[in-house]
């Protein structure tokens, strides 16, 4: 009879235990509030898709196709005198025309990381504050004027295709 009152005894010391550590352990996570109130300043913005005409051998050999998206600051964004998606679109083709950012005939030499840290620096100098936070890369297309003009011939070629997060993964994920 001892031994089946201690048995019982250890089982239930040995649950309480078992319970008060789960409990202790499974705490909410500590947030940050200085990064909770940052992220709750920002908004998603999806860009348009640029089509940039590719200049070469006397004339135009090909289009260059990119579909970005934004993360951008809301205040910031909306105090800008001139909308976002059009400045972004105009930044663009600064970029990739002006600067020649992207050499279609070398594709396995894109820097993507390099590539997005020109845009959200571009931009955000060209605004004049931190409004661009970070650059999603949907997608990026080359289509030569063959292509466009004889779709069933050649086709064009796929330089970079991304995932850009919706806004519920960024609400969901912190980010």
């Amino acid at each position: 009879m001892i031994k089946l009152v201690g048995t019982g005894v250890w089982i239930l010391a040995i649950t309480l235990a078992s319970v008060y550590f789960s409990l202790k352990m499974a705490s909410a996570p500590k947030v940050d509030t200085a990064v909770a109130a940052r992220e709750a300043a920002m908004e998603f913005v999806s860009g348009y898709t640029t089509t940039v005409p590719v200049i070469g051998e006397g004339g135009v050999s090909g289009y260059l196709l990119t579909k970005l998206a934004y993360k951008a600051n809301k205040e910031l964004a909306a105090k800008q005198v001139v909308p976002l998606p059009e400045m972004i679109t105009d930044e663009l083709y600064t970029l990739l025309v002006g600067k020649k950012m992207i050499d279609v005939g070398a594709t396995g030499n894109f820097d993507l990381d390099a590539f997005r840290g020109v845009v959200k620096e571009g931009l955000n100098r060209r605004f004049g504050a931190e409004v661009i936070a970070e650059v999603y890369v949907e997608q990026i297309d080359y289509l030569t004027t063959a292509s466009v003009e004889d779709p069933p011939q050649k086709k064009g070629v796929t330089l970079l295709k991304g995932e850009v997060p919706t806004v519920e993964q960024t609400q969901k994920s912190g980010h």
